[in-house]
């Protein structure tokens, strides 16, 4: 169980650093106050953001790469879940 619980633990923590960088893009001057988080959260974040970019442009001006980022990390935690709950 403990492989299941860190599987977890991770996409809550990732699922925060992509509302984090979606609040970071909507306040003005957030990330020029704080760039420290800002350089973190775009490191962390770019490598799933980016190709999710590629393949989908901005609908109406609205980036929702953030959205479609986190149901598909979603589907993938799912699929991992029952893997590893398969081998226990």
């Amino acid at each position: 169980m403990l492989a299941v619980d860190l599987l977890d633990l991770g996409f809550r923590i990732f699922l925060v650093l992509i509302l984090a960088r979606v609040v970071l893009s909507w306040v003005p001057n957030l990330a020029v106050r704080f760039p420290a988080v800002a350089h973190v959260v775009w490191r962390l974040t770019n490598p799933v953001l980016d190709p999710v970019r590629r393949v989908m442009p901005p609908v109406a001006g609205l980036d929702l790469s953030p959205l479609v980022a986190i149901l598909l990390v979603q589907l993938l935690v799912v699929l991992l879940r029952e893997a590893l709950l398969s081998l226990l």
